[in-house]
């Protein structure tokens, strides 16, 4: 057995941890793919408008906020 720390992230205390989006290293660059997809069909459900300029942080803030809205949130 070795001392050395585990590289599984689900292994260490905070591999699993909720990163707010607004301190992600890449939260300026464009949304993905998913992001677009998923927000696209939530704005629809919500009755909103969707915006496909949104960054990679400002996506996920909003994929957020309209699952609360629209009830598909935790």
């Amino acid at each position: 057995m070795s001392d050395r720390p585990t590289d599984d992230p689900k292994q260490h205390p905070t591999g699993n941890a909720v990163k707010d989006p607004d301190r992600w290293v890449t939260g300026d660059e464009p949304m993905t793919g998913a992001q677009a997809s998923y927000l696209e069909t939530l704005s629809e459900e919500a009755g909103e408008e969707f915006d496909p300029k949104l960054s990679k942080a400002d996506a996920s803030k909003k994929i957020d906020e309209l699952q609360e809205k629209t009830g598909r949130g935790d």
